[in-house]
Protein backbone atom coordinates (compact mmCIF):
# COMPACT_ATOMS: atom_id res chain seq x y z
CA UNK A 1 0.00 0.00 0.00
CA UNK A 2 1.21 3.52 -1.27
CA UNK A 3 0.20 6.06 0.58
CA UNK A 4 0.61 10.22 -0.45
CA UNK A 5 -0.18 12.69 1.92
CA UNK A 6 -0.71 16.20 1.00
CA UNK A 7 -2.06 19.64 1.63
CA UNK A 8 -0.99 23.32 1.91
CA UNK A 9 1.03 23.96 4.64
CA UNK A 10 0.28 23.88 8.36
CA UNK A 11 -2.56 21.49 8.22
CA UNK A 12 -1.16 18.71 9.36
CA UNK A 13 0.28 16.47 6.87
CA UNK A 14 3.41 15.52 9.17
CA UNK A 15 1.33 14.22 12.55
CA UNK A 16 -1.34 12.44 9.89
CA UNK A 17 1.84 10.93 8.34
CA UNK A 18 3.82 10.12 11.33
CA UNK A 19 1.03 8.23 13.31
CA UNK A 20 -0.24 6.08 10.23
CA UNK A 21 3.31 4.78 9.90
CA UNK A 22 3.16 3.90 13.71
CA UNK A 23 -0.25 2.42 13.49
CA UNK A 24 0.67 0.32 10.29
CA UNK A 25 3.35 -0.84 12.07
CA UNK A 26 1.49 -1.55 15.15
CA UNK A 27 -0.71 -3.97 12.65
CA UNK A 28 2.52 -5.98 11.57
CA UNK A 29 3.32 -4.05 8.45
CA UNK A 30 6.14 -3.23 7.51
CA UNK A 31 6.54 0.79 6.95
CA UNK A 32 9.00 2.75 4.95
CA UNK A 33 8.25 6.31 6.49
CA UNK A 34 9.57 9.35 3.38
CA UNK A 35 9.85 12.48 4.60
CA UNK A 36 9.61 14.31 0.96
CA UNK A 37 8.76 17.35 2.44
CA UNK A 38 12.34 20.10 1.96
CA UNK A 39 11.17 21.19 5.97
CA UNK A 40 11.82 17.77 7.19
CA UNK A 41 10.40 17.14 10.51
CA UNK A 42 8.76 13.58 10.26
CA UNK A 43 11.89 12.48 12.51
CA UNK A 44 10.76 14.96 15.35
CA UNK A 45 7.20 13.56 14.79
CA UNK A 46 8.06 9.74 15.11
CA UNK A 47 10.16 10.65 18.15
CA UNK A 48 13.53 10.62 16.40
CA UNK A 49 15.97 12.80 17.97
CA UNK A 50 19.11 12.53 16.42
CA UNK A 51 19.89 14.41 13.54
CA UNK A 52 19.09 12.47 9.87
CA UNK A 53 21.30 13.23 6.68
CA UNK A 54 18.70 13.74 4.07
CA UNK A 55 19.52 11.62 0.57
CA UNK A 56 20.30 14.65 -1.53
CA UNK A 57 22.88 15.57 0.79
CA UNK A 58 24.96 12.68 0.62
CA UNK A 59 27.66 13.75 -1.86
CA UNK A 60 29.10 10.27 -2.00
CA UNK A 61 26.15 8.31 -2.46
CA UNK A 62 25.09 10.48 -5.16
CA UNK A 63 28.63 10.20 -7.08
CA UNK A 64 29.07 6.39 -6.32
CA UNK A 65 25.49 6.03 -7.58
CA UNK A 66 25.38 8.57 -10.79
CA UNK A 67 28.90 8.77 -11.84
CA UNK A 68 28.85 12.33 -11.31
CA UNK A 69 29.43 15.17 -8.55
CA UNK A 70 26.96 17.21 -7.12
CA UNK A 71 26.87 20.60 -8.55
CA UNK A 72 29.24 19.52 -11.55
CA UNK A 73 26.36 20.74 -14.05
CA UNK A 74 26.59 19.94 -17.99
CA UNK A 75 28.78 16.51 -16.99
CA UNK A 76 27.56 12.72 -17.77
CA UNK A 77 25.82 10.75 -14.96
CA UNK A 78 23.97 7.92 -14.62
CA UNK A 79 20.07 8.04 -15.27
CA UNK A 80 19.30 4.52 -14.08
CA UNK A 81 21.39 4.69 -10.83
CA UNK A 82 20.61 1.66 -8.63
CA UNK A 83 18.62 2.35 -5.67
CA UNK A 84 17.22 -1.49 -4.21
CA UNK A 85 19.67 -1.12 -1.36
CA UNK A 86 19.11 2.12 -0.10
CA UNK A 87 16.83 1.55 2.07
CA UNK A 88 18.63 -0.95 4.28
CA UNK A 89 21.88 0.83 3.92
CA UNK A 90 20.65 5.16 4.57
CA UNK A 91 17.40 4.57 6.06
CA UNK A 92 16.75 5.18 9.93
CA UNK A 93 15.07 2.10 11.84
CA UNK A 94 12.56 2.48 14.34
CA UNK A 95 10.88 -0.08 15.35
CA UNK A 96 9.35 -1.72 12.61
CA UNK A 97 9.28 1.78 10.52
CA UNK A 98 12.31 2.38 8.17
CA UNK A 99 12.44 6.40 7.62
CA UNK A 100 14.09 8.10 4.56
CA UNK A 101 14.75 11.60 4.71
CA UNK A 102 14.95 12.93 0.81
CA UNK A 103 15.89 16.29 1.40
CA UNK A 104 15.72 19.21 -1.46
CA UNK A 105 17.87 20.24 -4.26
CA UNK A 106 18.89 23.57 -3.36
CA UNK A 107 20.95 24.40 -6.79
CA UNK A 108 19.08 24.72 -10.02
CA UNK A 109 15.93 25.40 -11.34
CA UNK A 110 12.34 23.99 -11.45
CA UNK A 111 12.54 20.57 -13.09
CA UNK A 112 16.42 20.10 -12.23
CA UNK A 113 17.97 17.29 -14.31
CA UNK A 114 21.04 16.94 -11.97
CA UNK A 115 22.48 13.81 -10.54
CA UNK A 116 21.12 14.45 -7.08
CA UNK A 117 17.32 14.98 -8.41
CA UNK A 118 17.91 11.77 -11.22
CA UNK A 119 18.75 9.62 -7.77
CA UNK A 120 15.99 11.14 -6.06
CA UNK A 121 13.54 10.42 -8.59
CA UNK A 122 14.76 6.82 -9.11
CA UNK A 123 14.54 6.10 -5.47
CA UNK A 124 11.12 7.48 -5.31
CA UNK A 125 9.95 5.68 -8.15
CA UNK A 126 11.24 1.98 -6.62
CA UNK A 127 9.75 2.60 -3.58
CA UNK A 128 6.59 3.06 -5.44
CA UNK A 129 6.77 0.18 -8.06
CA UNK A 130 8.91 -2.58 -6.68
CA UNK A 131 8.59 -2.64 -2.53
CA UNK A 132 5.98 -4.72 -1.40
CA UNK A 133 6.12 -2.69 2.32
CA UNK A 134 3.63 0.00 3.08
CA UNK A 135 4.97 2.89 2.27
CA UNK A 136 3.75 6.50 3.44
CA UNK A 137 4.76 9.82 1.85
CA UNK A 138 4.78 13.12 3.83
CA UNK A 139 5.04 15.55 0.98
CA UNK A 140 5.99 18.89 0.92
CA UNK A 141 2.97 22.01 0.97
CA UNK A 142 1.41 22.72 -2.05
CA UNK A 143 1.00 21.02 -5.35
CA UNK A 144 5.12 21.51 -6.91
CA UNK A 145 5.60 17.73 -6.33
CA UNK A 146 2.17 16.66 -8.31
CA UNK A 147 3.80 18.62 -11.25
CA UNK A 148 6.96 16.90 -11.02
CA UNK A 149 5.31 13.76 -11.03
CA UNK A 150 6.65 12.03 -7.70
CA UNK A 151 3.54 10.54 -6.16
CA UNK A 152 2.67 8.82 -9.61
CA UNK A 153 1.32 5.25 -9.22
CA UNK A 154 0.47 5.66 -5.48
CA UNK A 155 -2.62 3.82 -4.28
CA UNK A 156 -3.78 7.25 -2.56
CA UNK A 157 -3.57 10.59 -2.32
CA UNK A 158 -5.19 12.04 1.14
CA UNK A 159 -5.67 15.42 0.95
CA UNK A 160 -5.03 17.25 4.72
CA UNK A 161 -7.36 20.34 5.12
CA UNK A 162 -8.42 22.86 7.66
CA UNK A 163 -11.80 24.07 7.49
CA UNK A 164 -11.11 26.81 6.00
CA UNK A 165 -11.60 28.81 2.25
CA UNK A 166 -7.37 28.49 1.51
CA UNK A 167 -7.16 24.75 2.40
CA UNK A 168 -10.36 24.41 0.24
CA UNK A 169 -8.41 25.85 -2.66
CA UNK A 170 -5.32 24.24 -2.17
CA UNK A 171 -7.48 21.04 -2.29
CA UNK A 172 -8.89 21.96 -5.48
CA UNK A 173 -6.23 22.06 -7.46
CA UNK A 174 -4.35 18.79 -6.18
CA UNK A 175 -7.51 16.87 -6.89
CA UNK A 176 -7.14 18.20 -10.64
CA UNK A 177 -3.13 17.25 -10.81
CA UNK A 178 -4.05 13.86 -9.09
CA UNK A 179 -6.08 12.93 -11.61
CA UNK A 180 -3.85 14.14 -14.18
CA UNK A 181 -1.43 11.72 -12.64
CA UNK A 182 -4.51 9.08 -12.62
CA UNK A 183 -4.05 8.25 -8.69
CA UNK A 184 -7.24 5.88 -8.70
CA UNK A 185 -7.86 7.25 -4.89
CA UNK A 186 -8.12 10.80 -3.82
CA UNK A 187 -9.75 11.30 -0.51
CA UNK A 188 -9.72 14.54 1.95
CA UNK A 189 -8.96 14.07 5.75
CA UNK A 190 -10.12 17.43 7.64
CA UNK A 191 -7.87 18.47 10.95
CA UNK A 192 -8.00 20.79 13.43
CA UNK A 193 -11.62 20.66 14.12
CA UNK A 194 -13.23 22.80 16.83
CA UNK A 195 -16.64 22.46 18.62
CA UNK A 196 -17.36 25.44 17.08
CA UNK A 197 -17.23 24.16 13.49
CA UNK A 198 -20.24 22.80 11.75
CA UNK A 199 -18.62 19.49 10.21
CA UNK A 200 -21.56 18.35 7.95
CA UNK A 201 -22.09 21.75 6.60
CA UNK A 202 -18.35 22.18 5.81
CA UNK A 203 -18.50 18.48 4.12
CA UNK A 204 -21.84 19.61 2.31
CA UNK A 205 -19.61 22.76 0.57
CA UNK A 206 -16.38 20.85 0.25
CA UNK A 207 -17.19 17.67 -1.50
CA UNK A 208 -19.47 19.98 -3.83
CA UNK A 209 -16.93 22.61 -4.31
CA UNK A 210 -13.90 20.36 -4.53
CA UNK A 211 -15.56 17.09 -5.12
CA UNK A 212 -13.37 15.31 -2.88
CA UNK A 213 -15.18 12.75 -0.13
CA UNK A 214 -13.58 12.90 3.56
CA UNK A 215 -12.49 10.09 5.40
CA UNK A 216 -12.46 11.38 8.33
CA UNK A 217 -12.87 14.51 10.61
CA UNK A 218 -10.01 14.72 13.16
CA UNK A 219 -10.85 17.86 16.49
CA UNK A 220 -8.28 19.64 17.10
CA UNK A 221 -6.05 17.97 20.14
CA UNK A 222 -4.16 20.36 22.41
CA UNK A 223 -2.32 16.92 22.86
CA UNK A 224 -0.67 17.06 19.50
CA UNK A 225 0.47 20.90 20.45
CA UNK A 226 1.81 19.61 23.73
CA UNK A 227 3.77 16.77 22.26
CA UNK A 228 4.86 17.98 19.24
CA UNK A 229 6.58 20.82 21.03
CA UNK A 230 8.14 17.92 23.76
CA UNK A 231 9.13 16.17 20.02
CA UNK A 232 7.35 13.44 20.78
CA UNK A 233 4.79 11.17 19.38
CA UNK A 234 1.48 11.30 20.28
CA UNK A 235 0.19 8.18 22.67
CA UNK A 236 -1.96 6.33 20.27
CA UNK A 237 -4.23 5.40 23.28
CA UNK A 238 -4.92 9.03 23.60
CA UNK A 239 -8.45 10.41 22.14
CA UNK A 240 -6.85 12.09 19.29
CA UNK A 241 -4.69 8.70 18.97
CA UNK A 242 -7.89 6.70 18.73
CA UNK A 243 -9.76 9.04 15.96
CA UNK A 244 -6.59 7.99 14.18
CA UNK A 245 -6.91 4.81 14.42
CA UNK A 246 -10.55 4.99 13.04
CA UNK A 247 -8.98 6.94 9.90
CA UNK A 248 -6.26 4.08 9.87
CA UNK A 249 -8.71 1.70 9.29
CA UNK A 250 -10.88 3.63 6.76
CA UNK A 251 -7.85 3.81 5.03
CA UNK A 252 -7.13 0.18 4.99
CA UNK A 253 -10.96 -0.66 4.39
CA UNK A 254 -10.67 1.87 0.97
CA UNK A 255 -7.65 0.22 -0.75
CA UNK A 256 -7.77 -2.92 0.21
CA UNK A 257 -11.71 -3.60 0.58
CA UNK A 258 -11.09 -4.64 4.24
CA UNK A 259 -12.41 -4.17 7.59
CA UNK A 260 -9.48 -4.76 10.35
Amino acid sequence: MKIAISGKGGVGKTFIASTLARLFEKSNYKVIAVDADPDMNLACALGIEEEITPISKREDLIEERTGAKVGEYGSIFKINPKVDDIIDKYSYKIGNIYLLAMGTIEQGGEGCVCPASVLLRRLLRHLILKRDEVVIMDMEAGIEHLGRKTTENVDMMLVVVEPSKKATLTAKRIKKLAEDLGIPRIYAVVNKVRENINSEKFKEIFEEEVGIPILKFLPYSEDVVYMDLKGKPVDLNSPIGREMEILFKKIVEVVHGEKI
